[in-house]
């Protein structure tokens, strides 16, 4: 096809006669939609902020300096490589005209006849500023190694510092959240103070650091079974975790937390794992905004009160009796959310009538540091060596790329058999607060992308 610009579009795209499908997000969800609409009579455009997919379940293990990143994340254009009817365009869409199937992005506007939204979750922090200001989510691969940076730096400034009590804060760590990610950081920590610790700084004990997991509910893995909640605890227990039930954060200020019972904590990392929020663009009807900041749809994943605009994934919400709070926010729900959609617009298009989504759980599975996890598979309820195995082998397999895979085992690998992680380096300093600063920046550069795109729609 001839690339050439329509006069509607500020992005640039193959000039086509085809239905487009825009895709907004290349995670699970989005990559699963494309693969199923790859050799179908659709043009595709598949838009995110990053030129990557990231393997978000292994997020811990970057930032506890067990993999590298590039080890997780895999080129999008690579991805779709070989995919003639996708095309991919680095932009943040910060806006939908639904009137005019219209959105805006940062880099210029766009048209659409079916619009996809696949824009994931963030950390949410529940309106505690202070919180969010002096600690640090993981819901980005950059967040993980932020979360690697501030860990090592303030373990050689322990080596330094002459004062006891910030030797302490400095050593001392807090997970919020205790869900699959706060669990698998939790132990992972665990065994870097007891192998890494006393190797790299025999200057003082492994007993200085301290782990504490902060759990708002009675249990961990709320979403899991009893009996994964109670292997869990006593594994975690066992490596040495503090983990504090039925307690919840109340402020931070970088150096002292304080819990809602009146107990404080000294500590200078404290890393957020206890909760997201829907992110997408403006211009959805309020309507269609639930609980988690979720965009509800019926049983077809269109967003309510939108012809034809879909959400898969974590921001879809698709309520009803069995699922009165939407499906899982996990990778198996998104993948079949993204072929189910795929397989729909295909009849859609061809005028055959469709069934509605039907979610199948494969079952749940979270690891506890190494050779200890724990798995619900329909009846079946285990936990150990096996179940570890197990989550393993289902990781590996759902990385992208096979370097990627080979990458991940050989690490996996040479960590079994000595507790080793090679990657303990700091590339670049990290200062508290400053990766919030970014973030404002480039909302702030969106916003007038956008004021400038909407004048020059108006000057047109």
């Amino acid at each position: 096809m001839e690339n050439t610009c329509k006069i509607t579009d500020l992005i640039c795209l193959p000039d086509t006669k085809l239905p487009r499908v825009v895709v907004v997000g290349g995670g699970f969800a989005g990559l699963a939609l494309v693969e199923g609409l790859k050799k179908k009579n659709v043009q595709i455009v598949l838009m995110d902020k990053n030129n990557f997919h990231q393997f978000q379940p292994l997020f811990y293990q970057v930032a506890t300096s067990a993999l590298e990143p590039d080890s997780i994340v895999f080129p999008i254009r690579k991805q779709i490589s070989g995919y003639k009817n996708v095309q991919f365009r680095l932009a943040e869409v910060v806006e939908i005209e639904p009137s005019r199937n219209l959105l805006f992005t940062n880099k210029g506007k766009l048209t659409y006849d079916y619009l996809i939204l696949a824009t994931g979750t963030t950390t949410n922090f529940f309106g505690m500023d202070n919180v969010q200001k002096n600690s640090l989510g993981m819901k980005d691969i950059r967040d993980s190694l932020n979360i690697r940076h501030m860990m090592l730096q303030n373990l050689e400034q322990a080596a330094i510092t002459c004062d006891d009590e910030e030797r302490d804060a400095l050593t001392n760590f807090v997970i919020v959240g205790g869900g699959p990610a706060g669990v698998e950081m939790a132990g992972a920590l665990a065994e870097f103070c007891k192998y890494i610790l006393p190797k790299d700084y025999p200057e003082y004990p492994a007993t200085i650091m301290k782990i504490y997991l902060v759990e708002a509910s009675g249990e961990l893995l709320g979403a899991m079974s009893d009996k994964a909640s109670v292997k869990t605890l006593k594994y975690l227990m066992k490596l040495g975790v503090e983990v504090l039930l039925n307690e919840s954060v109340s402020g931070y200020d970088g150096k002292v937390v304080q819990t809602k019972s009146g107990r404080t904590l000294l500590a200078r990392n404290l890393v957020w794992t206890a909760g997201v929020t829907g992110q997408f663009p403006k211009g959805i009807n309020k309507e269609s905004v639930v609980k988690g900041n979720r965009l509800k749809t019926n049983r077809y994943l269109q967003v309510e009160g939108h012809e034809n605009i879909y959400a898969i994934g974590d921001i879809a919400a698709l309520i009803s009796e069995d699922t009165p709070k939407g499906h899982p926010q996990v990778a198996q729900a998104a993948i079949q959310q993204g072929k189910y959609l795929a397989q729909l617009l295909t009849d859609l298009m061809n005028d055959i009538p469709s069934k509605p989504f039907e979610y199948k759980d494969k079952g749940s599975l979270a690891t506890v540091g190494k050779r200890r996890a724990v798995a619900d598979l329909g009846k079946l309820k285990f936990g150990g060596y096996f179940a570890w195995l197990l989550w393993s082998v289902v990781h590996l397999m759902s990385i992208s790329g096979f370097r990627n895979k080979l990458l991940v085992g050989f690490n996996w690998v040479i960590s079994y058999f000595t507790y080793e992680k090679s990657n303990r380096v700091i590339i670049r300093n990290f200062k508290q607060g400053s990766h919030k600063e970014s973030q404002a920046n480039e909302q702030f550069n969106a916003s007038k992308a956008v004021r400038n795109s909407q004048k020059t729609n108006i000057d047109a």
